[in-house]
């Protein structure tokens, strides 16, 4: 993606169903769970890079006994950070102990981090937060064990305010208002609350406070806590959760926003943020891992007992796309698929672009994520080329002429745009930081000619940025007669509020083109006026779902206009003429059939929350706010 966005997050939780003695008889390590573990974080790394943390809670430890650790960074490398500790750790008490690596037993009992459930969590921060106390997983300690409460996520709601007063109604006083520390007390209080229940209820039966502790665990109802707990949050998550004792949880939203994987046998249950991680982690083969559905929990006891429990009443399946596009490694068999399906759809506005002259026609892609839209884009090329074959075959007489010219015809492939992973854009000044953008990209010389047309694909534009600034006055700088740029991805329009890190409209190069074009209609002023009233009415019950108003600023206008008027603001002095094409809503569908979460293209928002944001970023836009809007 040629303009950098940020993205929440990623989990991984690992639970080990068998004594650590088992593990290292058949994998030939007692440090079998911490191993997976930093695979695990490591293989998601592209989920966040701006955080790491990892907790875990060893099994059946004496009063005393230190059963909880936890590890976090906010270093430039947070997952070899966070591991780096940890091994350093280990590695102390085996030079004190050597005999401590074939005894797993003991090795558990003095080495912490050597558990039997595990946490990890990899992050990007957003709201400029990226200090060590922004970093999952968050922690509730209590000198009960069952009311230790470990949360992590990939998440974000969009009622925190509201859920924060909650709490403070009930009496609390929560340290910060974050959806993470939210999220843990709003279970911490009702896990509370269903421990002191469970405690008076034994105690009526008899049993002392000592006997009564190991009970609890067993009559603890997690999915009911859980339903408490998230019985009002609006947003789209993925939170797990550890307990004290030994249960966990991973519970995902009623609309399926946020992806979540898992595998379970008799040795291990594993839930992670993507299901290719699994697979290479563990070498167990797609059809093994399951995706959980909205509104469901996997629950795990400590004895390894798992269940599939809905918590929350299911909605329309509203999975984010943007995971297919991007986020998400294109590893994945169904992204990998996806990705290309995208690349083929976009291939009719990119022929009638050309007007039909693939020889003279250079095709490209800007690294690295649209590769695989790419390769989906050529293999469209080829089959057009194909049926172009055909047809002239089957003329009777056939058309010699048109048969060999067709023989000879083949996409023109070159790697133009080379991205430098080195530069770093670290000069505060503006005009030294254009600069600096502009070098970003290295091009390839010598291969486009000035009769040529040069298509490039990227996955998405959002802001368009250094499209402007870097990419078009590069390929500019090669003599193209035109260049296209294609985007597998349709129009970012509206902000992002479940985990996404887009919040302002007017960095939106789509929603810049559309006032542009009010402008040249002169609608600019009655428009912008209208949609602000409505965006301000709308957001005074809190009690009725509003509309999204800020579809007003894109209805009098086709998608085609709007592009049309992205490649003129792109434009800025370059020489050869510019188009600009978007996916099309329906070929994203179509490309994409599980995941239809679309929001930030079509203003469709899944939670009433939603569409609460949208009108208050409009509403931040024309007050010049620099708030945010969730």
């Amino acid at each position: 993606m040629s303009d950098a966005i940020k993205h929440e997050c990623g989990i991984a939780l690992l639970q080990l169903k068998k004594p650590l003695s088992f593990y290292k008889e058949k994998y030939g390590s007692s440090l079998y769970g911490l191993d997976k573990m930093y695979l695990l974080m490591e293989k998601q790394h592209n989920r966040g890079q701006d955080g790491a943390g990892f907790a875990s809670i060893k099994y059946n430890m004496k009063p005393g006994q230190r059963y909880i650790s936890r590890v976090r960074s906010a270093e430039q490398q947070p997952i070899q950070d966070i591991f780096n500790t940890i091994n350093s750790r280990i590695q102390k008490q085996i030079d004190l102990d050597p005999d401590l690596l074939s005894n797993s037993e003991k090795l558990k009992q003095d080495v912490p981090y050597v558990g039997e459930l595990m946490l990890g969590h990899v992050r990007y921060g957003t709201f400029g937060k990226n200090n060590i106390e922004s970093v999952h997983p968050f922690l509730r300690q209590n000198n009960w064990m069952h009311r230790n409460l470990i949360v992590a996520g990939n998440f974000n709601l969009t009622n925190v305010n509201e859920l924060f007063d909650n709490l403070v109604d009930l009496g609390q006083h929560p340290k910060e208002m974050a959806d993470t520390v939210t999220v843990m007390e709003k279970i911490g209080h009702f896990l509370d609350y269903a421990v002191a229940k469970i405690y008076k209820k034994l105690k009526r039966e008899g049993y002392s406070k000592a006997e009564a502790s190991p009970l609890i665990a067993e009559r603890l109802n997690l999915s009911k806590i859980l339903r408490k707990a998230a019985k009002n949050w609006d947003g789209g998550y993925a939170v797990a959760g550890l307990l004290g004792h030994g249960d966990s949880f991973v519970l995902r939203d009623p609309n399926g926003i946020r992806p979540v994987y898992y595998y379970n046998d008799d040795e291990i249950i594993v839930v992670t943020s993507e299901r290719p991680v699994i697979q290479t982690v563990f070498n167990v083969p797609f059809e093994s891992i399951q995706e959980l559905e909205p509104g469901m929990a996997v629950i795990t006891k400590k004895s390894g007992d798992t269940e599939i429990k809905q918590i929350l009443a299911p909605q329309l399946k509203r999975a984010c796309s943007f995971e297919r596009i991007y986020f998400s490694r294109g590893s994945d068999a169904e992204i990998y698929q996806e990705r290309k399906n995208l690349g083929a759809a976009l291939f009719p506005m990119v022929h009638k672009a050309i007007e039909g002259d693939l020889e003279n026609s250079v095709f490209s892609f800007i690294p690295n994520t649209a590769e695989t839209s790419f390769y989906g884009m050529i293999g469209a090329v080829q089959d057009h080329v194909r049926d172009l074959l055909t047809k002239s075959i089957k003329k009777d007489p056939p058309d010699i002429e048109a048969i060999t010219k067709m023989l000879g015809l083949k996409p023109r492939i070159e790697k133009i745009a080379i991205k430098d992973a080195k530069l770093r854009t670290f000069i505060t000044e503006d005009k030294g930081r254009d600069d600096l953008v502009a070098h970003v990209y290295d091009i390839t010389y010598g291969i486009i000619k000035n009769t040529d047309n040069l298509v490039i694909i990227d996955d998405s534009i959002v802001r368009g940025t250094t499209l402007q600034k870097s990419i078009l006055q590069m390929l500019d700088r090669l003599g193209p007669k035109k260049i296209v740029v294609v985007s597998s991805a349709p129009q970012i329009r509206y902000p992002d509020c479940y985990g996404i890190d887009m919040a302002k409209l007017e960095e939106f190069i789509a929603f810049r083109a559309a006032l542009s074009l009010h402008k040249d209609k002169g609608t600019y002023e009655a428009t912008l006026k209208t949609v602000y009233e409505n965006c301000k009415e709308s957001l005074k019950d809190k009690s009725k779902v509003p509309l999204n108003y800020v579809k007003q600023i894109y209805d009098p206008f086709t998608d085609d206009q709007i592009s049309i008027k992205i490649a003129q603001l792109l434009k800025n002095n370059i020489k050869a003429e510019v188009n600009v094409i978007f996916q099309k809503l329906s070929g994203l569908h179509k490309a994409c059939p599980k995941n239809l979460g679309d929001w930030y293209f079509s203003g469709n928002y899944p939670t009433p929350g939603g569409c609460r944001v949208v009108n208050q970023a409009f509403i931040n836009f024309i007050e010049k706010s620099n708030k945010r809007a969730y």
